[in-house]
């Protein structure tokens, strides 16, 4: 399961729309370490003043990954976070996290890391099945 929803946030899904604002701290409680990577990421990028802030640090364990794993592969949880934190998030492996400024000024930037050649040069053997 990716999240743990409570009951309660359950029942107002299935009766209609749920606020955003209730999904964020949803995930934030459920995906604890991806929550905290992203959050210190954008936090980074905003003290640095810079085009974008990535994480280069391997999850501790398998459970830290699959959390990172859940938060990114969902098009709903990614876009949740990239609206809450008013980043553009990318990924590249299994734990290489950036986030970029939103906007033109970063979109060369962007590009670069999501690029294939970036990805294939990003590649090593003990991140074959991360």
């Amino acid at each position: 399961m990716s999240l743990d929803v409570s009951p309660a946030l359950l029942e107002k899904a299935e009766r209609g729309e749920v606020d955003e604002r209730e999904f964020v701290d949803c995930v934030r409680t459920s995906l604890p370490y991806a929550w905290d990577l992203i959050s210190s990421l954008a936090l980074q990028r905003e003290v640095d003043g810079g085009e974008f802030a990535d994480n280069q640090v391997p999850p501790p364990s398998e459970k830290e990954r699959g959390q990172l794993l859940r938060a990114l592969a969902s098009d709903a949880i990614r876009g949740s976070l990239e609206r809450h934190f008013g980043v553009r998030l990318a990924f590249q492996n299994c734990h290489r996290v950036a986030v970029f400024s939103p906007g033109p000024e970063s979109e060369a930037r962007y590009a670069a890391f999501t690029s294939v050649r970036a990805q294939l040069l990003n590649q090593s053997p003990e991140f074959r099945d991360c």
